[in-house]
């Protein structure tokens, strides 16, 4: 459907070259998306863009560290000398599961820089733009985090829950000049960080499978649909919104573990 077609836009996401951003991107390309990927490891930069390509799609990559600035300014540039930037997707992103009580102020600090800092530096330097030419969509990619608490994570949750109302106020002040900025927060999905504990008998995969109305892990491409609606002219009257691809978590309460 033209309502969903993103033809002839270009979609820069961060953190592009595995997991769910690997599979957001791949979504975003599916809709005709020329797709540029960030990442600070060469090899994974390569490895993607040699998998986008082999998918048939138009991809280039960069390589640098979204928490610095005038590095990020620098690659942004190069980037829209090639065209205009027409979604951003801020997916680049970093968790330490460390107790509160004993993480360091370092590590809390770089959580909140890669995750939410980073976040605004490459809303500013594209958002800039879009404003300029009167249209544009941010994605950002929250989390379950960024409604719930759960041990280990404050870092993360900090930065997630802030993310969220990062993602509100850009709309808020955006709106005025055609730019939607909207967040998809996903449930628990089955990837390789998760592959260890998504074994039968594991305790979290039970709690998982329990809590979850839809009784299942998701699947990385569950969350295309999603990318592609909040970049393409079907959400142009959406704004400030979380999406939670969730399986139905935060709609429920729960059930007791040994309730069918």
């Amino acid at each position: 459907m033209e309502l969903f077609s993103l033809k002839n836009k270009r979609a820069l996401v961060t953190g592009g070259t595995h997991g769910l951003g690997m599979a957001m991107a791949e979504g975003l390309g599916k809709a005709g998306a020329e797709l540029i990927i960030t990442s600070t490891t060469p090899e994974k930069l390569e490895k993607a863009l040699a998998y986008y390509k082999e998918l048939g799609f138009q991809a280039s990559g960069y390589l640098f560290d979204v928490t610095d600035e005038k590095e990020s300014a620098k690659q942004v540039d190069l980037m829209e000398e090639e065209g205009p930037i027409d979604i951003l997707v801020n997916n680049a992103g970093i968790i330490k599961r460390v107790p509160a009580e004993d993480m360091s102020v370092e590590e809390f600090r770089r959580v909140v820089d890669v995750d939410l800092v980073g976040a605004f530096i490459m809303s500013q330097l594209v958002g800039r733009s879009m404003i300029k030419r009167g249209e544009g969509k941010i994605i950002n990619i929250c989390s379950m985090m960024s409604e719930l608490g759960r041990n280990t994570v404050s870092a993360y949750a900090s930065a997630k829950g802030g993310l969220k109302m990062l993602t509100r106020n850009l709309a808020t002040e955006w709106a005025k000049y055609g730019i939607q900025v909207n967040g998809i927060g996903p449930g628990y999905f089955a990837t390789s960080q998760t592959e260890p504990i998504r074994v039968d008998g594991h305790p979290f995969n039970e709690f998982i499978i329990n809590r979850t109305p839809a009784a299942r892990w998701g699947d990385p491409s569950d969350l295309q649909g999603a990318a592609v609606f909040l970049a393409s002219k079907a959400s142009d009257f959406v704004n400030g919104q979380i999406i939670y691809v969730d399986g139905g978590i935060l709609a429920t309460i729960g059930k007791p573990a040994n309730e069918n």
